[in-house]
């Protein structure tokens, strides 16, 4: 039997919804094999750039450790990623993690964090050139819906995350856990992680 994940979804300020929503859609269909854990700065409402809050029932310091972490981005990432206090909490966070992820800019802040350094990785095509100036020693793909690099995933922009997540169950629970939670969300999952017109529209190929 698939051992039981526990998924620690780390909030901030202005996070993007759908980033969040998205995996958590896929991943919440299947409670015997991903426990949910939302993190904040400290316990309580976090505000979401949509306006909406989010309650979070743990702060980051009394966080347990986590199998997977998921960052999400936002336009609050452009401020993590100078809060060096916060950083240092997320390398030996994420550091100690089986598995570490991000979705749309919240790859910058991995990287800022260290935690990309010597790692293939994405991210949103729209804020690419500044997402790669986080990491110079990290392996940037311009084109892609999402990187798999050993355990690592970081995944294109907003709805991006999804397909990344369902590639991931996918990789951990197999096919058959994957297709049933992706038809559960009648979600059209795209396979392909070199799938990316958006890095064309941007320019970035």
């Amino acid at each position: 039997m698939t051992q039981q994940r526990r998924v620690s979804v780390v909030l901030f300020e202005d996070f993007e919804l759908l980033d969040v929503f998205g995996p958590v859609e896929l991943l919440s269909g299947a409670p015997d094999l991903f426990a949910i854990e939302y993190l904040a700065p400290q316990a309580g409402p976090v505000r979401s750039s949509q306006g909406l809050e989010v309650l979070a029932p743990t702060g980051y310091d009394d966080a347990a450790q986590a199998d997977i972490i998921l960052i999400p981005g936002g336009p609050g990432t452009r401020v993590l990623v100078g809060q060096d206090l916060f950083l240092r909490w997320l390398a030996d966070f994420g550091g100690s993690a089986q598995i570490v992820t991000s979705v749309c800019t919240g790859a910058a802040v991995l990287a800022a964090a260290g935690l990309l350094d010597g790692y293939r990785a994405t991210s949103n095509k729209r804020a690419f050139h500044w997402v790669v100036t986080q990491g110079s020693e990290v392996e940037w793909v311009p084109e892609a819906r999402w990187v798999e690099d050993r355990n690592r995933w970081t995944s294109s922009g907003v709805a991006a995350g999804m397909d990344m997540t369902a590639a991931l169950i996918r990789r951990l629970c197999g096919s058959e856990v994957a297709t049933a939670l992706a038809a559960a969300a009648e979600l059209e999952v795209h396979d392909d992680p070199a799938w990316d017109p958006f890095a064309r529209l941007y320019g970035l190929v």
